[in-house]
């Protein structure tokens, strides 16, 4: 069951709307009474653009009399729509698909919202940043190394694929999995005092929209930092964003996934951090920067060359 979150979730509603024939000044006006940037263009009951308060400066700033110029003359059109159960990562796709700002939301025929690009970066920055990263290049030069951590179970299973042996590179990668136990929820409800009866209550649950128990998110956003523990180096956490799209069972195996995408200098890195369940299905998608100093002298690392 995949809960993304959607563009009515984030959108400005209601939507203010301007009529084509209503002049500069008019629209500036209803900016300034609602204390917003942008207006939706209507003509005869249709949407037809959107005008900016930049658009409207731009105009003042080069015409003559330009606060009579009717709104049609200033307007960015054609409009690009999406509907309001889509997923925010769709309404981004299609505004670097078309280069834009804004999106009219609508639910069939009607206007109910509108969703920009500072909407979105105000409450999921990392949707918006990741939109635009490049996708992984491959790597010709690879080595498996282990850092050495105070102990494993058999029932991890971890990778960290590095692209030089010698330090941390856009490109490493390292990955964790596990499966999540009953014990490991209700440990995690205790140490955490996170006991939301969705975790540990059953006829609870059930009456949820999720019709069952499911682990904490915070728990299976934890798998990231195990994978973190096993990038080369003594990783440090310096900030996380995340967004939770999927429930995850009880029991599950769910892995997790962390790429070096950048370098911020100073020994500073920034990741991308993935979550996913046992049937490949993204449960989290993130972003976090690191610090990553050298490991104590008593620490041991095995590197192979890869196969």
């Amino acid at each position: 069951m995949s809960i993304p979150i959607q563009v009515q979730d984030l959108m400005s509603s209601p939507a203010r709307t301007v009529s084509a024939e209503s002049t500069v000044t008019e629209a500036a006006a209803m900016c300034h009474e609602y204390d917003i940037n942008s207006l939706v263009v209507t003509e005869d009951g249709d949407v037809v653009g959107i005008v900016t308060g930049t658009d409207l400066l731009r105009a003042l700033g080069t015409e003559d009399d330009a606060g009579m110029l009717p709104i049609r003359d200033v307007m960015s059109a054609p409009v690009r729509s999406i509907a309001p159960d889509q997923s925010v990562t769709a309404a981004m796709s299609k505004m670097r698909e078309h280069d834009i700002a804004r999106l009219v939301v609508l639910d069939g025929a009607e206007l109910v919202g509108l969703l920009s690009t500072d909407d979105i970066v105000r409450h999921v920055p990392q949707v918006f940043h990741r939109a635009g990263m490049p996708a992984s290049a491959d790597r010709e030069t690879q080595t498996h190394a282990r850092e050495e951590t105070a102990y494993e179970n058999p029932d991890w299973t971890f990778e960290s694929i590095t692209v030089s042996e010698g330090s941390v590179t856009v490109g490493d990668t390292a990955t964790f999995s596990k499966r999540i136990t009953e014990q490991d929820v209700r440990t995690f409800a205790a140490a955490s005092g996170d006991t939301n009866r969705l975790h540990l209550d059953a006829a609870y649950a059930s009456e949820t929209r999720f019709g069952r128990r499911i682990v904490h998110g915070t728990l299976v956003g934890g798998l990231i930092s195990a994978a973190l523990a096993r990038i080369p180096g003594l990783t440090i956490y310096l900030s996380q964003d995340l967004s939770f799209l999927a429930p995850v069972d009880i029991g599950s195996r769910v892995t997790a996934r962390c790429e070096v995408v950048d370098t911020l200098g100073s020994n500073k890195y920034e990741l991308t951090t993935d979550v996913y369940d046992e049937a490949g299905e993204q449960v989290i998608e993130g972003e976090a920067a690191v610090l990553v100093d050298e490991l104590p002298e008593m620490a041991r690392v095995t590197v192979e060359p890869s196969q």
